[in-house]
């Protein structure tokens, strides 16, 4: 690495969680004081600010990494155990959680399994050179990246905003801007914390895109959406704007949500242009 940016322990205290025998403290370019941001804050506009939650049981990485993040345009919560990301994410409005694997007396495999299973929330998880088992399983789990300590914090930071950019899209943004907590159509509630769909509490189980395209319709209810402007807030990978035509998903969404999905009541096709969504929308904060 030619160039290293130096940090300092934030002032502010961080909950100290027990730490691995020996230490793990391990993240390349953490030492003093940060010297300038590692990337562009133009790069994610501070209005925006994505609220990251930072799981790991050593207190120096915990901080520093808070410190590191929130000097670069995020909003950052820190934690050492899985019971208190629970917590968390009960409580807060998560977009992304950095989750170290091998957290003292936890499963940290069992977690993100469990964070999994219960909301489509991107992962990235943190792991030891050696641990390439652990890698592959967190990615079958549903883990969006994966980082090996020791790490550089800047990219720590490109990975953060390469999930955010490719499972987050614009109008759930601006939702994100309005402290929106979920929209409400019929008897339908779309929870944007939690990431679900649920029907008369029944859950609808969504991809990533499905939930990025059903959010960006439910932002702007009685417009008219072009087929781009979708495609950008659906696209999870960035494969997939090839692989993947907007129609496809649309159809699949209608699948899920329509009574017909031959007869649309809810997301409309605008001929030539793109589609709309018709129903009566209730924001919840």
């Amino acid at each position: 690495m030619k160039a290293r940016h130096h940090l300092r322990a934030p002032v502010a205290e961080v909950d100290d969680g027990p730490q691995a025998a020996g230490g793990r403290t391990s993240l390349q370019g953490f030492s003093a004081k940060l010297v300038t941001p590692a990337l562009g804050t133009n790069d994610m506009p501070e209005t925006i600010q994505p609220h990251i939650l930072v799981v790991d049981d050593d207190p120096q990485i915990r901080a520093l990494v808070q410190e590191y993040l929130t000097e670069n345009a995020l909003r950052v919560s820190a934690t050492s155990t899985g019971q208190q990301m629970a917590t968390i994410l009960e409580d807060e409005a998560i977009d992304l959680v950095i989750l170290d694997l091998r957290l003292a007396g936890e499963d940290g495999m069992a977690i993100a399994r469990t964070l999994r299973d219960k909301s489509a929330i991107p992962i990235i998880i943190l792991t030891g050179v050696r641990d390439e088992a652990d890698r592959i399983m967190g990615l079958e789990l549903g883990a969006d990246d994966f980082l090996t300590k020791p790490f550089s914090p800047r990219e720590l930071l490109a990975r953060i905003r390469t999930v955010l950019r490719r499972t987050k899209g614009p109008a759930l943004t601006e939702a994100r801007q309005r402290d929106v907590r979920a929209y409400r159509f019929i008897d339908f509630e779309l929870n944007l914390r939690t990431r679900r769909l649920t029907r008369r509490a029944q859950r609808i189980e969504l991809t990533n895109g499905e939930f990025n395209l059903l959010a960006s319709l439910l932002a702007a209810p009685q417009r008219i959406l072009t087929r781009d402007q979708l495609l950008e807030a659906s696209r999870v990978y960035d494969n997939e704007v090839y692989d993947r035509s907007i129609d496809v998903q649309i159809l699949r969404l209608r699948r899920k949500i329509e009574a017909d999905p031959s007869q649309p009541q809810f997301i409309m096709t605008e001929r030539g242009v793109g589609y709309s969504f018709s129903a009566p929308v209730e924001i919840l904060y």
